[in-house]
């Protein structure tokens, strides 16, 4: 005579930092590649900033993150999922990697509560992909020209011969370069970097938060204006500038702008946070 014992099935509790982790790893090609692009140069290590940030982030939410997600936010993640899969095979890496990042967003958002800082959110973890590469690439030259020009009529202004060529100035017929790290795109990164960590953390509401980003962009633009043409014009004298004092000046503007950022993000707008 046989005996059948029923062995009673128990549902598996999965938290949402667990169903956050698989979903990680079901990107893992996309991972991959970001971090073969930074281990060999090709880009700069940067975004291991803005994923700290968003794990230290999500370590501090975890308590006030929903029991159950809400399924619009989880069909959005599923379908960009989806979609950064298909990619690989149509489209570029990054733009791949794009889609894999909003994923991730949607997916987190899921679980937030209801008016959590999903814009910020979004913004971070794009900002935690190796872009400065790629950003150099399409929009460092347009910018190299867009600085160069306001350097050289500020100069101008200011009584000093001073024409643009390219991405090039003439400045008391001495040629000055505005090279690849004078276009502000790591300026701006920081700066985006820098706004988008503290509306996280201040759960600046989503309108506030694009509110601001204009600005921050404006702050960005003219800091770097202002940094190239203080920059060309020390440069420009016969005595020249010391190296060292050429990246101190450099990093004081980088200062400023970061804290012009930090600043306009926390600021007061009638109710909205």
């Amino acid at each position: 005579m046989s005996l059948a014992y029923a062995v009673p099935c128990r549902p598996v509790a999965i938290s949402a930092t667990g169903w956050l982790a698989i979903h990680a790893v079901a990107l893992w090609p996309h991972g991959e590649w970001a971090a073969r692009r930074v281990a060999d140069g090709s880009d700069d290590p940067l975004g291991v900033a803005a994923i700290a940030v968003l794990l230290l982030w999500l370590w501090h939410a975890r308590e006030s993150l929903r029991a159950t997600p809400r399924l619009m936010w989880l069909g959005t993640a599923a379908a960009l999922t989806m979609a950064s899969t298909a990619a690989l095979f149509v489209a570029p890496p990054l733009a791949a990697a794009l889609l894999a990042a909003l994923a991730v967003s949607a997916h987190v958002t899921a679980w937030l509560p209801d008016r959590s800082p999903r814009a910020a959110l979004a913004g971070l973890t794009l900002l935690a992909l190796p872009l400065i590469a790629s950003l150099q690439f399409y929009a460092g030259y347009p910018l190299r020209v867009f600085t160069a020009q306001f350097s050289a009529w500020l100069l101008q202004a200011a009584g000093v011969a001073a024409e643009r060529s390219g991405a090039a100035m003439t400045v008391n017929s001495q040629l000055v370069i505005v090279d690849a790290p004078c276009s502000g795109v790591q300026m701006a990164w920081l700066a985006y970097f820098a706004a988008s960590s503290v509306a996280l953390f201040t759960q600046r509401r989503d309108a506030a938060f694009l509110r601001r980003l204009p600005l921050i962009s404006l702050v960005v633009l003219t800091g770097n204006v202002l940094r190239n043409t203080t920059l060309v014009a020390l440069e420009a004298r016969p005595q020249s500038l010391a190296p060292w004092a050429h990246e101190a000046i450099g990093i004081v503007w980088l200062v400023v702008v970061i804290g012009l950022a930090v600043r306009l993000m926390m600021a007061p707008h009638g109710s909205s946070k």
